[in-house]
């Protein structure tokens, strides 16, 4: 623990860290309000992480990316492919909003209604923007933590590909091609990608590996119909494999057990845009499919349980821009949902549920340095009526290197249906609401090369949703907490050398009567990441990453601690040819033994090599 206190200690001086977006303030961001918009007139807390960053560090599941940003904690139960949960400063992970290229991907028929990364890998990510706080007023039910929100390859004109092919550590394989074109009126892009691994035991005590597979595959396409009209067409495919550890009998102690679980994604889009009055009103009406099939295996191979989720969705946006100083974006949504299951136990069911919402939200440039976002939403749920949220947020640009923003939003989450109707539900669930504030600067010095700032947060909950051990029953928490600050830094002194760095502090406790002052279980207090890469003249990248996690409780009632840990990784590419490269990686080079959920596996020191081709 000394050498963690020492790196955070080390991270906080060298990088008391950028704010709100990454510093290139002519980047956009979707995310925030629904609609693209420069990143200094957003008022939220955004990170954007690009392809080339994907790339650059070497990323295989994109989780272990995000889990080195601001706010981000993220624990895995076991090897790749095992569940993955993503939380945000504090958050349940379920209250985590998941979209990919526009659909909403979070599992109808999952307990909490959380998107497991465990199967989002990074070969098909084009772009990844993370927005930290509450957002219910453009996205909905979920989006109490924050919104994840992933663009897979897009078409373009003329042609372009890519493809990578790895192998190392624990009989690893991840091989990915993807390919893009078009022209001035129909542009396409194609991904697939295959992963195979012999991993490690999910049981910590383990003694037979665990292994998963995946095979995926992304694709759109963009049609224009007439001037101003242009159909899209997206869908995402991944079919997955992974082995379990579990309870078996005749000790019934968690260990190493023949257990498999299969899974089944399909995610599709379609829609008309539409620009009329010269631009000033764009219009988009479109439909989204969530299809997740999950199904347990025993050893034998017979049946333990089968989930089926299914959601869809109907939505209009419209985007005005009515004078120079104001933007109205607004719409209309439809959603239903469907679960159907069978745990193996005569817990069985078939529910459904219904959503309907309208929004609106104003985009406000009173003078030429400010921008001020305000919205309100309706949510008028089949079961809990009516629900109102609201938000708003500002950005200032004070100096030409200076920028302030503060913002104010709400979250609203209705109960799952399997919270609601499974063997374990209550029907009596209240739905959860959040509030949530934050203030922060960023600020840029010697000419670009630095970046420095920080962000405060604060966010009240109720009726936060958990599970009663004691009853085996879900229940509503009277209240919780989250508070802390959120640091980020990048110096970037010649454009051959890049330093990120980020630390932060989040108490996230339950201020329910009986437990008051309690963590909430895995939110370790303290996280920082610092990541440098250097290019030489001649080609060669190296670079390397530190994450540090400080520690957490495993359980609610804080009896068992997760001792804190820091991982270090190297990384280098050399270019063969102009279109080919060879790269390698090796990960927790110290070997660092830990665990992020008690009694499961982490893995030790890995290494992998690899060759990427480029042509465009």
């Amino acid at each position: 623990m000394q050498f963690f206190k020492l790196s955070l200690a080390a991270t906080a001086l060298l990088a008391p860290l950028a704010a709100h977006a990454d510093p290139e303030d002519d980047r956009i961001i979707v995310v925030a309000s629904g609609v693209a918009q420069r990143a200094d007139t957003v008022g939220r807390s955004v990170t954007i992480v690009e392809r080339d960053e994907i790339e650059q560090r070497q990323t295989v599941a994109l989780s272990d990316l995000l889990a080195t940003l601001p706010g981000i904690t993220v624990v895995r139960n076991g090897g790749l492919g095992t569940t993955t949960a993503l939380s945000i400063r504090g958050a349940q992970s379920d209250q985590t909003l998941v979209l990919i290229d526009g659909v909403r991907v979070n599992d109808p028929s999952s307990t909490g209604g959380a998107y497991n990364f465990a199967s989002l890998l990074a070969g098909s990510v084009e772009r990844v923007e993370v927005l930290r706080g509450p957002s219910s007023v453009i996205w909905g039910s979920q989006a109490i933590g924050g919104v994840v929100n992933v663009t897979t390859l897009q078409g373009s004109q003329g042609l372009h590909v890519r493809a990578n092919a790895e192998g190392g550590s624990f009989g690893t394989f991840n091989g990915n091609a993807a390919i893009a074109g078009g022209n001035d009126r129909v542009t396409a892009g194609l991904t697939a990608g295959y992963l195979a691994t012999d991993g490690i035991s999910a049981a910590a005590n383990g003694k037979e590996a665990d292994g998963y597979r995946q095979v995926g595959a992304t694709g759109n396409v963009q049609v224009k119909l007439a001037d101003g009209l242009a159909l899209d067409l997206r869908g995402y495919y991944a079919d997955s494999k992974v082995d379990l550890d579990g309870y078996a009998p005749p000790t019934y102690a968690f260990g190493d057990t023949g257990d498999y679980a299969k899974t089944q994604e399909l995610y599709g889009y379609a829609g008309l845009t539409n620009q009329a009055f010269g631009g000033a009103l764009r219009s988009r009406l479109g439909v989204t499919l969530t299809d997740i099939h999950r199904d347990g295996y025993n050893a034998d191979s017979t049946i333990s349980y089968r989930y089926r989720g299914r959601a869809e969705r109907y939505a209009y946006q419209g985007d005005a821009t009515l004078a120079q100083q104001l933007r109205l974006v607004f719409g209309a949504e439809h959603e239903e949902s469907r679960i159907r299951y069978d745990e193996g136990f005569g817990s069985t069911a078939r529910r459904s549920v219904g959503i309907t919402s309208v929004y609106g939200q104003a985009i406000v440039t009173p003078v030429a340095p400010v921008t001020i976002t305000a919205g309100v939403r309706n949510d008028d749920h089949d079961q809990f009526g009516s629900h109102w949220t609201w938000n708003a947020d500002v950005a200032v640009r004070a100096t030409a290197d200076t920028l302030l923003h503060a913002s104010y939003g709400e979250g609203f989450k209705a109960p799952t249906l399997y919270q609601l109707y499974s063997a374990y539900g209550f029907a009596g669930l209240q739905p959860e609401t959040a509030k949530s504030y934050e203030a922060g600067v960023r600020q840029t010095l010697a000419g670009g090369k630095v970046t420095l700032g920080g962000t405060w947060f604060h966010r009240d909950a109720d009726n936060q949703i958990d599970y009663n051990f004691a009853t085996s029953t879900y229940y509503n928490l009277n209240k919780t907490r989250a508070e802390g600050i959120e640091l980020e830094g990048l110096l970037q002194p010649v454009p051959a050398l890049t330093v990120r760095a980020n630390f932060t502090h989040v108490y996230a406790e339950n201020r329910s009567a009986g437990a008051l002052g309690k963590d909430l279980p895995r939110r370790p207090r303290d996280t920082g990441s610092v990541s440098a890469d250097y290019r030489f003249p001649f080609g060669l990248a190296v670079g390397g990453t530190v994450t540090m996690v400080g520690d957490s409780f495993n359980d609610a009632g804080n009896a068992t601690r997760i001792d804190g840990y820091a991982l270090a990784g190297v990384r280098a590419e050399m270019p063969v040819t102009k279109r080919l490269s060879v790269y390698g990686r090796v990960d927790n080079v110290g070997d660092v033994r830990y665990q992020q959920i008690t009694g499961y596996g982490t893995y030790g020191r890995a290494a992998t090599g690899g060759v990427r081709v480029r042509f465009q």
